[in-house]
């Protein structure tokens, strides 16, 4: 019987604080730095050392702060019932967001400093080098930003524009009145974005079709005003990007991580292409399914009857650590140090956070928070989870801080190089038909849901801006008319677009982020492709790979990919994802004798 409470299970955090009296003190050097830092407000760049010393100051401040806030959150998500800890967490959050209002006065100061002052500063002290990056950065969007007077109103209405996403939130959070709705048994649900898990990936097809059109209909009977909503969004979007200089909201979305609108039109075109491998795997999952045609409501349900096979956490580990032995020794050894020095917090318990995360902290070790019951997918998620915990190590170990946070773009690359490596891994290792048949219908279901599905709602949010640029109207019958079209050209003339269907952007949030969402497709397309590389021993693959571990964000994230063997402003990598799909869909298929 395993003790789930063992220390071995948990959390050391003294890895960042030795004790809570030691935290207490972090918070006195906190405010101290902060106002070190606002007493220099006017004079940032009056010199190359007052430059110097303010950044250094604020490295010094961010650090302390990001161990500091992480501490308390840890803490927290482990015992969330627990009043002190809940209290800790809550000042921290608090000192945090009064320190960046403190500190609201840095970027502006610093872009009244142009590049030449700034290469005139480096030649007399040196030191400042590693800030090159950060201001190249903020040199390529000084055209973007505008007057003082034109800034402040500008974060005025862009808190205005933060509001539709809060509308969106209230009515579907508090508004919307979610039926209960009954399976072939009689068991009755709540059809309410709590069970969508629960009842799309049932057996029972009754309950699937009825929670579906429970969700969605319920979503479509304020369809008017969440598409006012909606449409609010969109325009606050951009009439922003207008007034900045953007060509376009998309253009606008896509600068902050310096990444060409071609890698999204480039990632629409090259799934565009391939929506064929799509409905040929739709195709099967309705013959292995048995079902006279097939609907949405039948995409989540596993196709391979789960085999209930468990595995200790011990288990979990080995495996890990024998399907990621191909990325070397050195990352082995990291990895076996995330087990031994508890940097992992692994079961479900009281007052814990549901789900699982990693968290980089730097000046000290990444953290993990599991949820592991033992199942296959648990596996998945280890390995998922060390690949974030990999990716903050080697950044955190070979990067300044300044260096040293990656974004959006790549942060999910090195926790699918994992995933994709343990796959392979495990396929090669099993002995049983049934078990291969399952981790590929697994495969299939991310790949669709991940590359396909995210570049669907890309194509969508795409074409909605691009309505509202031409000045033409948002209704809820557009929308409903792209949706549509949308399925019809992804999914295929056999695919059943059930009425209730078309209202399902209604139930998206992610819109309210534009152009946020391709994110996810290229990332998994990216680690497809880096980790193919590595597993036909391609030298390069790997060295590249490792290196771009170890970059953080000291460069652009289409660069540092670049460097790790893949080109996102090619279709090349998303082709090379959406061909392991389709010999994926080959080999269930033969598996199965289908």
């Amino acid at each position: 019987m395993i003790n789930a409470t063992a220390d071995k299970y948990s959390w050391d955090l003294t890895a960042i604080f030795p004790s809570d009296t030691a935290w207490e003190d972090a918070l006195k050097q906190i405010q101290e730095l902060t106002s070190k830092v606002t007493s220099m407000q006017g004079n940032l760049t009056v010199s190359a050392e007052n430059l110097y010393a303010a950044l250094a100051d604020i490295d010094r401040l961010s650090i302390k702060l990001e161990q500091a806030y992480s501490y308390a959150r840890l803490a927290f998500d482990t015992s969330m019932g627990d009043n002190t800890a809940k209290t800790r967490y809550e000042r921290i959050d608090a000192l945090s967001s009064g320190i960046d209002a403190q500190l609201s006065f840095v970027e502006p100061e610093l872009l009244q400093l142009n590049e030449e002052s700034f290469l005139s500063y480096k030649k007399q002290l040196p030191e400042l080098e590693i800030y090159s990056f950060k201001f190249e950065k903020l040199f390529a969007l000084k055209k973007h930003v505008l007057s003082p007077d034109i800034e402040q109103i500008l974060t005025k209405m862009n808190s205005l524009g933060r509001s539709f996403k809060k509308i969106f939130d209230d009515i579907a959070v508090n508004d919307l009145d979610f039926p209960e709705v009954a399976g072939s048994d009689g068991q009755k649900f709540t059809a309410g974005e709590a069970n969508y898990l629960k009842c799309m990936t049932s057996q029972d097809r009754v309950l699937r079709e009825n929670y579906f059109k429970g969700l969605l209909n319920t979503y479509a009977s304020h369809k008017n005003s969440i598409t006012s909503t909606y449409y609010g969004a969109v325009k606050n979007s951009i009439f922003t990007a207008g007034i900045r200089n953007f060509s376009s909201s998309l253009d606008m979305a896509l600068s902050s991580n310096f990444i060409p609108p071609g890698v999204y039109d480039n990632l629409i075109s090259t799934v565009r292409s391939n929506v064929d491998k799509l409905q040929r795997y739709i195709a099967l999952r309705q013959k292995i399914l048995g079902l006279p045609e097939i609907h949405f409501y039948d995409l989540f349900v596993p196709v391979v009857k789960d085999m209930n096979k468990t595995y200790t956490f011990e288990e979990a580990r080995d495996i890990v650590l024998e399907a990621l032995a191909v990325l070397g020794e050195d990352y082995v050894g990291i990895l076996k140090r995330a087990f031994s020095e508890r940097w992992i917090d692994v079961y479900p318990a009281k007052g814990k956070r549901s789900g699982a995360y990693a968290m980089g902290i730097y000046g000290t070790h990444p953290f993990s928070l599991l949820n592991f019951s033992g199942t296959v997918e648990d596996i998945f998620t280890l390995a998922h989870e060390l690949g974030h915990v990999m990716h903050s190590y080697f950044s955190n170990e070979n990067q300044p801080y300044i260096n040293s946070h990656y974004v959006i773009f790549t942060a999910e690359v090195a926790s699918t190089v994992n995933e994709t490596l343990l796959l392979n891994f495990l396929l090669k290792k099993s002995t049983s038909e049934q078990e291969k048949a399952n981790l590929l219908s697994m495969h299939l279901d991310s790949i669709r849901s991940t590359l396909y599905r995210q570049t669907f709602f890309a194509d969508f949010e795409k074409q909605v801006h691009e309505t509202v640029e031409k000045n033409q109207p948002l209704t809820p019958e557009t929308l409903q008319t792209v949706y549509k079209d949308l399925y019809k050209l992804y999914y295929g003339e056999n695919f059943v677009i059930d009425t209730e269907l078309t209202c399902e952007w209604l139930r998206i949030p992610h819109f309210y982020s534009p152009f946020y969402v391709y994110q996810y497709a290229t990332g998994i397309s990216a680690a497809i492709s880096i980790a193919a590389g590595i597993l036909n021993k391609n030298r390069s693959f790997l060295t590249g790979y490792k290196n771009f571990l170890k970059s953080g964000g000291s460069k652009h994230p289409i660069n540092l990919l670049q460097e790790a063997g893949v080109d996102m402003s090619t279709p090349q990598p998303i082709q090379d994802a959406l061909n392991d799909f389709e010999n994926s869909v080959k080999q269930l298929s033969s598996i199965l004798k289908l």
